[in-house]
């Protein structure tokens, strides 16, 4: 299988940028659109949105640093090379290199977080953003409840110490992907299989694991250190903002998403949808609707 199939209207490329290589599909015409993915998958997510969205943008869909087919570099003593910060500027460079230097920006989960600190550090590119199914990294750390805790049990099995989640995930890493993704609101049944088993192979690529774990280990670290910073410093997200969220996932449970991004964004709206976690993958075309129309109404 190759991700090839799932984007046999896209360009798949290669970028050298920031020290590392990042992978992903680029196609369509019009406004370019950046599109990050989340845990535990790869760019993959946007398939059933890519075809209706490459109609009016230039869609720009890559791996993270540490995921799919992109570099995953050892992690620093600090995380500092898998920081927000420093991931958002792999994403600043891809678009940099085609030659866009204000775009939209579509993100979900880890991509969401990784969209949320490359608006911050870099307002003036960032024409519109929308985020899906997260609240800020920082409140929910600082409001983590029982439930939360025991529903995203990842988030601090992630950031043990190295070697240890890494070697647990590497005995089994397709097993892996079925429990952390299976376990949800909606099952394995909204994944088609082709990108599910793109999941699978990237997961167990080299150094998949530990890009991973270092993603989280500096989500609970440096990342924090960056957002005190903002809110310290009075800085908030200026343009406009939308934030989705599943009505039946952990967040919409656990938090009042709209609220918190009201917090950090001088611009924000937000909703949910009937679904799960995985909005691009369960709802797929309300998404669409709910996409389209943000991004094409005056600002």
């Amino acid at each position: 299988m190759s991700i090839n199939q799932l984007f046999p209207d896209f360009e798949p490329r290669v970028f050298e940028v920031n020290g590392i290589q990042i992978a992903g599909h680029i196609g369509g015409s019009g406004s370019p659109l950046l599109l990050l993915h989340g845990h535990p998958q790869t760019h993959a997510i946007w398939h059933k949105l890519a075809p209706a969205l490459m109609k009016s943008h230039t869609l720009v869909m890559t791996d993270l640093r540490g995921y799919g087919d992109s570099s995953k570099p050892q992690g620093d003593i600090d995380h500092s090379n898998y920081s927000k910060r420093v991931m958002a500027q792999d994403q600043v460079e891809v678009m940099n290199q085609l030659g866009f230097d204000r775009f939209d920006v579509l993100a979900h989960d880890r991509g969401a977080r990784v969209a949320h600190r490359l608006a911050m550090d870099h307002a003036d590119a960032v024409k519109k953003l929308i985020m899906l199914d997260i609240a800020p990294t920082l409140s929910m750390y600082e409001k983590t409840t029982e439930a939360f805790a025991k529903a995203y049990w990842h988030w601090f099995f992630l950031i043990q110490p190295s070697p240890l989640p890494e070697r647990l995930i590497d005995a089994d890493p397709a097993g892996y992907i079925r429990d952390v993704m299976g376990r949800r609101f909606a099952g394995l049944k909204p994944f088609d299989p082709l990108a599910l088993a793109e999941y699978m192979r990237c997961v167990a690529l080299p150094g998949a694991a530990h890009g991973m774990c270092e993603d989280y280990r500096a989500a609970a670290g440096i990342d924090l250190i960056h957002d005190r910073e903002d809110i310290a410093a009075g800085k908030k997200l200026e343009m406009p903002t939308m934030v989705l969220w599943g009505a039946d996932g952990v967040v919409n449970k656990c938090f009042k998403p709209l609220e918190e991004w009201q917090a950090i964004c001088r611009n924000v709206i937000g909703e949910t949808l009937p679904c799960g976690h995985y909005l691009p993958e369960e709802a797929p075309d309300m998404l669409l609707e709910k996409v389209a129309t943000f991004l094409h109404q005056d600002s």
